[in-house]
């Protein structure tokens, strides 16, 4: 379980790295379409796992590779918007959420059962 100061710590660095990537995103991985869905913070403040969710690119770990390869950058970025709020800027790691593409794929999962379900003959007629 997170403490207080890392949920409030991890909540503000998941707003300013949306921030960022919605400011200046195109410089770091073009048209995709990227969503930060989450941060977690380790419990020294000195690591930052950041969840990104891609949408709009054929291969989403290739955006994610562009992503890190500007992780300096985007971290200078932080480092400047919240340096009034945090005594040192957590090492930056970014990870893909699949989360959404799961629970796709549950959804589409159910929808083929009902559909079984409804074309199945019941047995109750006889």
């Amino acid at each position: 379980m997170d403490s207080t100061r890392q949920q409030k710590f991890s909540r503000l660095i998941q707003k300013e790295i949306g921030e960022i990537f919605q400011r200046e995103g195109y410089n770091f991985y073009g048209k995709a379409f990227v969503t930060v869905t989450g941060a977690k913070i380790s419990p020294d403040l000195g690591i930052v796992k950041i969840y990104l969710s891609i949408f709009g690119a054929k291969d989403s770990q290739a955006v994610l590779d562009q992503i890190d390869s500007h992780n300096k950058e985007i971290r200078k970025k932080l480092g400047s918007s919240i340096r009034h709020q945090a005594r040192i800027i957590p090492e930056l790691r970014f990870y893909l959420d699949d989360s959404l593409d799961q629970v796709e794929k549950i959804e589409q999962l159910l929808k083929s059962t009902r559909k079984n379900d409804e074309d199945s003959p019941s047995q109750e007629s006889q």
